[in-house]
């Protein structure tokens, strides 16, 4: 039998729409020390940050195979952000701790990492496509980070 892709991401997206949908808040702890992870660095602690990824708090949100990408604003400065998904290490509700945690092997992670060495990081396709983030004063996300 062939080797099945990871199901992580699919359960990521999963965990997200049921907590949105159950009007609670998303969010992710990320392992902010692998490879192509495009976070705030002023916010990183241990290496791990916490981002709330709620409709609200950010713009454009797209949770894919791939990973989770959103605009968001730190400090008052616009950013885009992108977690890959094997840098996910938990999903939960703020409210009430629904949600799980995801392990990867050795093996996984070591993987991924040469695949992101052939690939441009996401700020280098930013600045070749000139693209911005939205700075629209009408709609001003805002995102939380737990210490």
């Amino acid at each position: 039998m062939d080797k099945m892709t990871s199901n992580q991401p699919y359960l990521l997206r999963a965990f997200c729409d049921w907590i949105v949908d159950n009007g609670l808040t998303p969010y992710i702890v990320v392992d902010a020390d692998l490879p192509g992870v495009e976070v705030p660095r002023q916010f990183v602690k241990d290496g791990q940050i916490v981002l709330n990824i709620s409709p609200s708090a950010c713009v454009n949100l797209n949770v894919s195979l791939e990973g989770v990408a959103f605009q968001a604003r730190f400090s008052g400065q616009p950013m885009q952000v992108f977690v890959p998904s094997v840098a996910v290490s938990a999903i939960y509700a703020r409210e009430n701790g629904a949600g799980t945690v995801f392990t990867h092997t050795p093996e996984e992670v070591e993987e991924y990492q040469k695949g992101v060495e052939k690939q441009p990081s996401l700020s280098s396709v930013e600045v070749t496509e000139t693209a911005k983030p939205s700075e629209s004063k009408s709609k001003r996300p805002s995102l939380k980070v737990i210490k």
